[in-house]
């Protein structure tokens, strides 16, 4: 009687929320159980534990030649989950061991499809290439991988140096161009103002006027200025004289 309550006592499993038990009876697979309260035979039946919580696998740097010839390290972070645990116990040894392996040379495959500016720039469809191609790679083996995020991109110092000039000499030819532009602008508007002066020439008196007063608030002793005909001839004679 007390062998049978002690084998009663030896098979009962309590399984938490986020974990499953796969079971085999005489070798054979015979299902998955859990949570809660699980009983499981001992010498008939073996079990094999899984989580299916959420898994952060950090990928270690991997040394990349992008497409451009530009040689650098990159390493990345891997979500992913047991979604099967039957596959995951079944068709893999080490479900974790062959995700890693498997992340760091498709790593290393889409990094060096692509140059190094996409790489620093479009970093977001890297990732999003990246964790459709482990998720397919993983399927068979019960695991589904959610996201994948590249962390650090490693350049040596002659790189980070030529690209500091090419950033340099970007920055100056826009300068230039912005300047160009800006030269064009003016010189269009004033022509546009010179052929509106000449379209009414009392507009010319009034601009003079207003530069005359404008140098009238100079901190200057002498003012020399010329003065035109046109200002003062209403003032002479019927002829101008």
């Amino acid at each position: 009687m007390s062998f049978v309550i002690v084998l009663v006592f030896s098979a009962i499993n309590v399984l938490n929320e986020y974990e499953r038990v796969v079971v085999f009876t005489l070798g054979r697979f015979t299902g998955i159980k859990g949570p809660g309260l699980v009983l499981v035979w001992p010498g008939i039946q073996r079990t094999r534990r899984v989580d299916l919580r959420v898994i952060v696998l950090n990928v270690p740097k991997q040394d990349v030649i992008t497409r451009d010839n530009v040689s650098v390290k990159v390493n990345a972070v891997v979500y992913f989950r047991i979604v099967d645990p039957g596959k995951a116990i079944i068709q893999v040894a080490n479900a974790f061991d062959a995700t890693s392996q498997v992340a760091q040379t498709t790593l290393r495959s889409v990094v060096g499809q692509h140059e190094m500016d996409d790489l620093l720039a479009q970093r977001d469809k890297l990732n999003v290439d990246l964790q459709r191609i482990l998720d397919q790679a993983t399927e068979n083996w019960g695991i589904k991988v959610s996201n994948v995020e590249i962390k650090d991109v490693d350049l040596d110092e002659s790189m980070i140096r030529a690209m500091a000039k090419q950033a340099e000499a970007e920055r100056t030819r826009r300068a230039k161009i912005i300047h160009a532009e800006g030269e064009a602008q003016a010189a269009q508007q004033l022509v546009e103002a010179a052929k509106a002066l000449a379209l009414q020439p009392s507009a010319l008196q009034l601009r003079y006027l207003q530069t005359l007063a404008d140098i009238s608030h100079e901190r200057t002793q002498i003012i020399v200025f010329p003065l035109p005909l046109d200002l003062i001839k209403p003032f002479l004679g019927p002829h101008g004289e």
